[in-house]
């Protein structure tokens, strides 16, 4: 009998991925990280649920204190980045340095099980020609979230499951509902962790970042009014602003030197193309030469066809769209994909090469 070690968050998709492993004959354990107290899932209210599905299922289940791990990881990454002008994304951070290397971790030295599994909406499948396990999008595309897991590596796929990757959510539910799961009918989970637990990630970062009144200006320099700190603000943002305008403006870009918040109409808040950092190839090799792909500049957008351009240094690519986009996000994550197969990822940089030229009549909003 297999081993294995699933992920519980205490929701019903953690939840179905252990109860459809345990019915297929798998030995399971149950292992949730404590993240941080609060509500929501990965917290106090989620890890009472996962223990009762353990007690349900006949399972044993572990609990890991990650708080430190965490907040290092997570939460000093989110402040710092807010601080500086970008939109950080926790969540594929999380899942690498918080969740799958340390469960993986656990699970092997203390444990002795070399598998692990959770209830994420994606597949993995192992090229035999490339000697590489391939990350794919799941069935359900409506549900996907190959686009969180890209900075999983070689090994972490290679130990790894995705007992939903091959269903629908509709389905993920009737099957809770079959098994007789306590969380069958759980409410969805909707926000981040963070989220959940404080209300708005504004509550959130004002714990730990004081207001700071600063200027709202225009792409000439021109004061249009005034805000509470940049933290507040992101790329591409239209509501909240705080200013009348004959027009939509839009936030076009942040500047932590001068604690700006530069608006513009939606045609400027686009770009043709933009740089990422941190990269990492998933089911291929890096290239040494540009490729063709559709990338992902946000979760919930969809991919559009670019260039992939590899840079001196081999951690960076250049992104050159197709068409030009709207809202790209420094801090944020792009995907590239061809089709199904998640090819790689990296994290958007600020554009500073064309901050002024573009804006501020060629003052440098970042240095």
């Amino acid at each position: 009998m297999t081993r294995i070690v699933v992920g519980l968050s205490g929701g019903v998709d953690s939840s179905t991925a252990a109860a459809t492993l345990h019915h297929q004959g798998y030995e399971v354990v149950g292992l949730t990280l404590w993240l941080m107290k609060g509500k929501g899932q990965c917290c106090s209210e989620g890890m009472v649920d996962a223990a009762a599905l353990c007690e349900q299922l006949g399972i044993p289940y572990h609990v890991v204190d990650s708080r430190e791990l965490f907040e290092k990881n997570i939460i000093n990454y989110l402040v710092s980045g807010y601080s500086s002008g970008v939109t950080p994304l926790p969540c594929s951070q999380c899942n690498k340095a918080v969740k799958f290397g340390p469960m993986l971790k656990y699970a092997q030295e203390e444990l002795g099980i070399d598998r692990i599994a959770t209830g994420h909406y994606a597949r993995i499948e192992y090229n035999g020609e490339t000697g590489r396990y391939q990350l794919l999008r799941a069935v359900d595309h409506n549900k996907d979230q190959s686009y969180f897991l890209y900075d999983l590596t070689q090994d972490l796929l290679a130990h790894c499951l995705f007992p939903l990757g091959n269903i629908p959510k509709t389905e993920t539910r009737k099957i809770a509902a079959e098994f007789g799961l306590s969380t069958a009918d759980k409410p969805e989970s909707q926000d981040l962790c963070l989220i959940e637990a404080h209300g708005s990630m504004q509550n959130f970062l004002e714990q730990y970042i004081e207001r700071q009144k600063g200027q709202i200006v225009d792409t000439q320099g021109n004061v249009l009014g005034e805000h509470e700190g940049i933290h507040r603000y992101t790329i591409g943002q239209r509501r909240g602003i705080g200013l009348a305008a004959p027009e939509p403006l839009y936030v076009v870009a942040l500047d932590p030197i001068k604690n700006q918040v530069i608006v513009g109409d939606r045609t400027v808040a686009t770009q043709e193309e933009c740089t990422v950092k941190q990269i990492n190839w998933v089911s291929m090799e890096p290239p040494s030469s540009p490729i063709r792909a559709e990338v992902q500049i946000r979760y919930r957008t969809p991919p559009v066809p670019v260039t992939v351009i590899p840079l001196e240094g081999g951690d960076r690519v250049k992104l050159v769209f197709d068409e030009r986009q709207f809202g790209v996000t420094p801090g944020q994550a792009a995907v590239w994909y061809n089709g199904e197969i998640l090819l790689g990822g990296g994290i958007i940089e600020p554009a500073k090469a064309n901050a002024g030229k573009d804006f501020l009549s060629g003052d440098t909003l970042a240095k």
